[in-house]
């Protein structure tokens, strides 16, 4: 890195109270930011029905351009933070959120489509930032304890990405009384908010840098050679169980994204609009408030067990969603279990990543997978858009429970024997 040298700690128990401060100072961040993009996510999809009409198939768009962001910034972001340290990664993240969330909400109040997926763009910004902090908290951790760490950020996110649907009804009646504005934008400028508090709780507060100090201590010379997409997508290649991962984290990603962002609309359709918010925070309840417990089991049980119950918690959520239809309770029950299953396969499937790879290829890496993750999610969201147009949003569920069936069978059947890995 290119930063200057800095104070290493002197002793095991220096290093864990360095540990735990990063961990408070990531914990914070990731509530306000997990907030943030709560709040106005949920909203993307009736702002594209407004502008384009009720049932439109491509009211996924809106969730396709945000996921698209967040790839493209990953790249760019993990670069940053190869070459800088984090602190510098995550205050350039979180600062185009808040420029996409005001481009946003412009787009919103204006009814102009293409500023509207332009700000979306640059407020994928803070879902990268949010995604890779799950990786600065490994950065200090003990080799046996990178799951529990990334989970404790996951967990963190459950707080403000419930709590942040709830503030949408409030926000938009704020921004119609006090401004004029229309009913959608407000949720945008109060997100914008968040992601400014967040970018100063990580400028402030993130000091020492967790990666610098990592990379001090294991003389990784991060400087050295600027690693491309293409040489991190090799470094995932050559390594069997990093291609596992990888696929896993796409497979969980996709399904998660896509049959997400098609209930709210679903639900919209039958005239739940007003529960759709806290279906919402169902969901994000079921992806972070039992991530402790996630990332415990894997390291515990090892990477692999965890995907595997990824697997048939990602089944189980697509052929309870199939049912739901206008079944508001079973629709929560479906979403919180869509949120579970994503959990085990994120964190089984990060953790395998990071200690499948060389550690001077880690940070690239990370961007790497994430940008694919991302991208493939965007697409998704895209795709079931124009699958629940043609099939409906119950064959759309039968249809994806069948591909994560076979996408998990294929991960797991490919992944070489590792007992150290499976507990």
């Amino acid at each position: 890195m290119t930063t200057q040298s800095p104070v290493l700690p002197r002793s095991a128990a220096e290093r864990a109270a360095l540990q735990r401060r990063t961990l408070r100072v990531l914990v914070m961040g990731q509530i306000v930011g997990a907030a943030a993009l709560a709040s106005a996510i949920t909203v993307g999809g009736f702002v594209v029905e407004d502008m384009i009409g009720a049932g439109t198939a491509w009211v996924g768009i809106s969730t396709a351009a945000v996921t698209a962001g967040a790839g493209i910034m990953s790249q760019v972001l993990s670069r940053i933070m190869r070459r800088y340290g984090r602190r510098p990664g995550m205050q350039l993240g979180y600062g185009l959120a808040v420029i996409g969330g005001l481009v946003t909400g412009l787009g919103a109040q204006l009814s102009i489509l293409p500023v509207f997926l332009t700000g979306l763009l640059l407020y994928g910004a803070g879902s990268s930032t949010n995604l890779l902090a799950r990786y600065a908290a490994t950065d200090l951790a003990e080799p046996g304890e990178r799951s529990r760490a990334m989970s404790r950020i996951l967990f963190a996110s459950t707080f403000g990405a419930v709590f942040g649907p709830a503030l949408i009804g409030p926000a938009e009646s704020a921004g119609e009384s006090w401004f004029g504005l229309h009913q959608y934008a407000g949720p945008w400028l109060f997100s914008s908010l968040l992601f400014l508090c967040a970018m100063i709780n990580v400028s402030i507060r993130l000091r020492p840098d967790p990666l610098v100090i990592s990379a001090a201590e294991s003389g990784t010379p991060q400087e050295a050679r600027t690693l491309r997409f293409v040489d991190s997508a090799r470094a995932i290649a050559r390594a069997p169980l990093a291609r596992v991962a990888l696929m896993a984290m796409i497979g969980s990603q996709s399904v998660m994204v896509g049959i997400m962002a098609m209930a709210p609309i679903d639900m919209k359709s039958y005239g739940h609009e007003h529960v759709s918010s806290y279906i919402v925070s169902a969901h994000i309840a079921g992806m972070f408030a039992f991530s402790p417990l996630v990332g415990a089991f894997a390291d515990r049980r090892g990477s692999l067990a965890s995907l595997r119950v990824g697997g048939v918690v990602l089944l189980v959520a697509n052929m309870l969603s199939a049912l739901a239809a206008a079944n508001v309770p079973l629709m929560f029950v479906a979403m919180w279990a869509l949120g579970l299953g994503w959990t085990f396969g994120l964190v089984g499937g990060s953790s395998l990543l990071i200690t499948s790879v060389p550690a001077d290829y880690r940070v690239a890496v990370q961007g790497a997978a994430d940008l694919m993750m991302s991208v493939c999610g965007g697409l998704a969201g895209l795709g079931y858009g124009f699958l629940m147009d043609g099939a409906g949003y119950p064959m759309l569920s039968v249809i994806s429970g069948v591909a994560t069936l076979l996408l998990f069978c294929w991960v797991l059947g490919a992944a070489p024997g590792r007992r150290s890995l499976d507990g």
